[in-house]
């Protein structure tokens, strides 16, 4: 190894372990469910993203097994050669129709999709109103696209509508787009979207929301946008098949104009090997299910509402969320780690988040409910919280 390239990496793990933020990353020994087996311990998950219990789902496992019987375990080419399988065809149908809108694309990631989608419509010359809490994926996607960035205050709509103001009437930027989260993963919280709207149709501001921790959690499963009736409005919606949906994948919905250009723009589209047939195939599945029925988002919602409620009444600081997803913010970095790892001792997983994925000195442990936890479960590891919370004086 190259003498400079050690020494920075040792001099880069060092500072992240002294400060609290360098973050250990645990194996699951199984399937990634309600209660999950690590280092042969068995603990309360209260970290996954698979808020409706889809990723071990029987149907889900039958319908991808048939889908390597018939197609294989890989699609064999990106999707613009001849890696588009009647498979994927059928998904981006069941999404549209999911969604509310003319046509989806789908990439292999979410991550993928910002970062397909951003800079084949945002260019140089350009801007982007960019909410400040919005996620990674959507600040790589607009450092990409080359457009100007201008930061927006969270959820502030004077400040949007000053910023929207100053960029269009300034004649410097031939287009601006204004981009947030449905749903902001860390606080749980939802974008004011029909405010937000008003004032895109005033500045004719393109629109773009990540609902990656809204669908299949807002609007009955169809997700935020729809949860307002503003699925006719919004330019561009993205989505992830990786959290509510339990499988893997990302897409873009919207006209059927934006999704053909997409198709010939989108790099990450363009360069990468289709979804594999078994998780397509799983992923279509998981979508019927949530037009067929909201039994799971009904029970995602009721055991959310059943922790947060606990969890305040034992007096932690669990934010503004609207949403399941439920931080117990505690403040100090160190801290933050130290409350997870007893959690862990004790038997809850809930994984501890600092800077950078929220800023300093507002570290949390968050709380992710699924519609697979039970009660007694739920009942348990609020237990564990009031024991933990009270031994490191957080209540």
């Amino acid at each position: 190894m190259s003498q400079i390239l050690k020494e920075y990496l040792n001099t880069q793990l060092t500072e992240l372990k002294d400060n609290g933020l360098y973050n250990e990353i645990d194996v699951v020994d199984g399937a990634n469910g309600p209660v999950i087996t690590i280092d042969g311990q068995k603990l309360i998950n209260l970290s996954s993203n698979n808020y409706l219990g889809l990723a071990t789902d029987e149907d889900l496992k039958q319908a991808a097994k048939d889908a390597v019987d018939s197609h294989g375990v890989g699609a064999g080419a990106v999707r613009t050669i001849n890696g588009t399988l009647d498979l994927h065809k059928e998904l981006e149908d069941v999404l549209a129709e999911f969604k509310g809108t003319e046509a989806v694309i789908a990439f292999t990631s979410g991550f993928n999709a910002n970062q397909g989608a951003i800079p084949a419509i945002m260019k140089k010359g350009d801007a982007i109103l960019s909410d400040a809490l919005n996620h990674a994926s959507i600040i790589d996607g607009c450092r990409l696209s080359g457009a100007k960035i201008i930061r927006v205050n969270h959820s502030d709509m004077e400040d949007l509508r000053q910023k929207a103001k100053e960029a269009t009437e300034s004649g410097e930027y031939n287009k601006v787009m204004f981009i947030t989260d449905g749903v902001f993963s860390m606080d749980g919280d939802v974008a004011l979207l029909p405010e937000i709207m008003e004032i895109a149709k005033e500045y004719d501001l393109i629109t773009y929301v990540d609902d990656a921790h809204g669908s299949g959690v807002m609007g009955k499963g169809a997700g935020t946008v729809k949860h307002f009736g503003l699925e006719k409005e919004v330019d561009m919606q993205m989505g992830t098949l990786s959290k509510a949906i339990g499988v893997v994948g990302g897409y873009v919905a919207g006209s059927q104009e934006l999704i053909d250009y997409l198709k010939v723009a989108g790099r990450p589209f363009l360069f990468s090997t289709a979804l594999t047939p078994a998780d397509t195939k799983a992923i279509t599945e998981a979508v019927r299910k949530l037009m067929a029925s909201t039994e799971l988002h009904d029970k995602l919602w009721e055991n959310g509402d059943y922790l947060k409620a606990g969890l305040k009444d034992l007096g932690f600081d669990i934010g503004h969320s609207e949403t399941p997803i439920t931080p117990v913010i505690i403040g100090e970095e160190k801290l933050t780690q130290e409350f997870s790892k007893r959690l862990k001792e004790e038997g809850v997983y809930a994984k501890s988040i600092v800077f950078p994925t929220v800023p300093r000195g507002t570290g949390r442990v968050r709380n992710m409910p699924t519609a697979a936890h039970t009660k007694e479960m739920l009942d348990d590891a609020l237990k564990i919280y009031e024991k933990v919370g009270k031994e490191l004086g957080i209540i």
